[in-house]
């Protein structure tokens, strides 16, 4: 039908012609109450932000020369965030004389991943000036 009948149309019963797909060939219109419309729609994007899960990225420090006790706590700590469903950055910073000595970052680094067995790495440590990290996230549950 011509746009200017589905526009009489709609005034006749005191509604809206609005274009539901204006890309088509020829526009697809349909007519109701706009406000309503609008109304719908906006009730239907706060309903999904609503069910929306916020992910946050925490960070856990661990330093070159770190004692098993310290390296437990830091596990542990990280392994509630995990479970939170944060994912988590681990990174060294190192200092002075520390630099020349890398690998041993890159070995505190690997054992931290193993010791989180619940947890996947996105991103292999990396070294990025004086500091190295590493990015993990929670293993995706299976169905």
């Amino acid at each position: 039908m011509s746009a200017r009948e589905a526009l009489r149309l709609a005034e006749e019963q005191n509604l809206d012609l609005v274009k539901i797909a204006p890309q088509a060939v020829p526009p697809v219109c349909k007519i109701l109450d706009y406000g309503k419309y609008r109304f719908e729609q906006q009730k239907r994007e706060k309903e999904a932000k609503k069910n929306q899960k916020v992910i946050d990225v925490k960070e856990v420090r661990l330093s070159l020369n770190i004692d098993t006790n310290d390296f437990n706590t830091k596990v542990n700590q990280a392994a509630k965030f995990l479970k939170a469903g944060h994912k988590l950055k681990v990174s060294i910073r190192f200092r002075g004389r520390e630099m020349a000595h890398t690998d041993l970052g890159l070995e505190v680094e690997k054992r931290f991943a193993e010791a989180l067995p619940d947890a996947q790495v996105d991103k292999a440590p990396k070294l990025e000036g004086r500091s190295m990290q590493m990015f993990m996230s929670p293993k995706a549950q299976q169905k």
